[in-house]
C-alpha cells in the first residue's frame, strides 16, 4: 500500500512499506516536524501576483511548514499569501516587505477571514482548516506590537520605569467614555513645563512651572470669554500668598500697570497705586492721583470725580493786627487801636460768601477808630468806607454783590 501525506508533507507509511528506507524516511518526517515546530526562513513577494505556499510531500524546505515566515521583496501594492485549504498550524509572520504596503495571509479559496500584516509588522496567527470550502485565519494580538491593538487594556498600573511617555501635539488622556480629559500641546523648543506634586497629610498638592530659565510665570488661560473661577462653591473662596510675602496684583506682567498690594504682617498696609496719571475709582468714585494741602478736604462734582478743597464756612482767626492791613475772605482778626487807628482793607474781587470778621480787641475802638476801606466795593449799599467807634464791636462782613456789596451779619 502507498505512504500517504499530511496537509505539511509528512509522509504517513503504510504498514509493511518502505522496507530498507523506513529509517531515512523517519528522519526526513523528524526534520519536516523540527522545520514545523520552530523553523524559520523568508519568502520573496512581489509585484508580479499572489504568493502560493504549496506543500511538499515527503520533503524538507517547504516554506508552508515553518514555523517563522519572514515576508521580502519589493511590492508597490497588497499583495496576498496563500495556503492550502486543509493546512491546520500556526504561523509568526513578519512582513519586512520593501514599499510599506500590507500582506494579507488567507488560504487558497473561499470566504472565510484573512489576516492582514502592516508593513514591518509582526503577527501571531493561527489557521484553523475549519471549514472545507470556506476556512478561516485568525490573529493573536503580540503586546509588542501594541499599535495593532486599536482597543489594549493594562492588566495592573503602569510603572514607566525611569522613562517618559511620549505624546503627539494636541493629544492626551481621554476618560472611561472615549471623551477628552486632558490634551497636550507641544512647542519645538520647549525648555520649561509644569511639575505636579503631591503631598503629605495637612499639606498642599503643588502645580508649579518648571525648566531651563530662571523666572517662569505660570500662566492659566480660559477659552474665549471665560472666567477663571477658584473655591469649592459651598463656601467663601481665598487667594493667599505662599509664606510670610506681600500678595500682589497687576495686569501684562506689570507692564503700564498699575498695582494692588496686600502688605503680609500684622498691621500690613493695603496699597493701591495707579499707573501714571491714572486714578483710583471705588464704586463709581474718581479719587485725585495727589495729596491736597494741609487741613484740604475731598468735595465731589457732583458726577463722581473727587477733588481737594479749602474748608468753606469756618472762620480762620489770625493773630492780633496792630497796624493797617488788607483782610482775606474767610479769615477773622483781632484788632489793637491802643496806639492809633487802624484801616483794614477788605479783599478785591470778593466773590458771593465772602466773609471778613473783626474783634475790638482791646476795647479802644471808641478812642481810636476801625476804618473798614471798602476798595472799590460797597459797603451796606454804600460808596464810602465804614467807619466802627464802639467798644468791644464785634462784627462779620458778608459780601452779596455789586448793588450791595459787603453786608453787616451783625452790628
Amino acid at each position: 500500500m502507498a505512504s500517504t501525506y499530511s496537509p505539511l508533507g509528512i509522509e504517513l507509511m503504510a504498514t509493511g512499506e518502505n522496507a530498507g528506507t523506513w529509517g531515512t524516511k523517519t528522519n526526513t518526517n523528524l526534520n519536516i516536524i523540527e522545520q514545523i515546530s520552530g523553523g524559520f526562513t523568508q519568502q520573496a513577494v512581489s509585484d508580479s501576483g499572489d504568493t502560493t505556499l504549496s506543500v511538499s510531500d515527503g520533503s524538507t524546505g517547504a516554506t508552508l511548514a515553518h514555523r517563522i515566515v519572514e515576508f521580502t521583496g519589493t511590492i508597490s501594492a497588497g499583495r496576498n499569501v496563500t495556503i492550502p485549504l486543509d493546512v491546520q498550524n500556526f504561523y509568526i509572520l513578519k512582513n519586512s516587505t520593501s514599499g510599506s504596503q500590507t500582506v494579507t495571509f488567507k488560504y487558497a479559496s473561499g470566504s472565510g477571514s484573512s489576516v492582514a500584516i502592516l508593513n514591518g509588522k509582526t503577527v501571531l496567527v493561527y489557521a484553523k482548516a475549519d471549514d472545507g470550502t470556506n476556512p478561516n485565519i485568525d490573529s493573536v494580538a503580540l503586546a509588542s506590537d501594541l499599535v495593532d491593538d486599536t482597543s489594549p487594556q493594562l492588566g495592573g498600573n503602569l510603572d514607566t520605569n525611569s522613562f517618559m511617555i511620549d505624546f503627539d501635539d494636541a493629544h492626551g488622556i481621554r476618560d472611561e467614555n472615549a471623551n477628552e480629559q486632558l490634551f497636550f500641546t507641544t512647542t519645538g523648543s520647549a525648555v520649561n513645563y509644569l511639575n505636579v506634586t503631591n503631598a503629605a497629610t495637612g499639606n498642599d498638592p503643588k502645580l508649579s512651572a518648571l525648566g531651563g530659565d530662571s523666572n517662569i510665570d505660570l500662566a492659566v488661560s480660559p477659552k474665549g470669554t471665560g472666567e477663571i473661577v477658584v473655591g469649592t462653591g459651598a463656601a467663601d473662596a481665598t487667594i493667599t500668598s505662599s509664606g510670610a510675602h506681600n500678595l500682589i496684583l497687576d495686569t501684562n506682567s506689570g507692564t503700564n500697570s498699575g498695582v494692588i498690594t496686600i502688605v503680609d504682617g500684622a498691621g500690613g498696609n493695603i496699597t493701591i497705586t495707579p499707573n501714571g496719571s491714572g486714578n483710583i475709582v471705588l464704586d463709581g468714585l474718581t479719587f485725585p492721583n495727589a495729596d491736597g494741602s494741609a487741613d484740604t478736604f475731598l468735595k465731589t462734582n457732583g458726577s463722581g470725580t473727587l477733588s481737594f478743597a479749602e474748608v468753606s464756612g469756618g472762620t480762620s482767626w489770625q493773630a492780633v493786627k496792630t497796624s493797617n492791613f488788607t483782610a482775606a475772605a474767610g479769615e477773622g482778626y483781632f484788632i489793637n487801636t491802643t496806639s492809633g487807628a487802624i484801616t483794614m482793607t477788605l479783599p478785591s474781587s470778593p466773590t458771593i460768601g465772602d466773609e471778613i470778621a473783626f474783634i475790638d480787641y482791646a476795647g479802644t475802638f471808641d478812642t481810636n477808630n476801625l476804618t473798614v476801606g471798602r476798595n472799590s466795593e460797597k459797603i451796606n449799599g454804600a460808596t464810602a468806607d465804614l467807619t466802627v467807634a464802639t467798644e468791644r464791636a464785634a462784627n462779620t462782613l458778608v459780601y452779596t454783590d455789586g448793588t450791595q456789596g459787603w453786608l453787616l451779619k451783625n452790628n
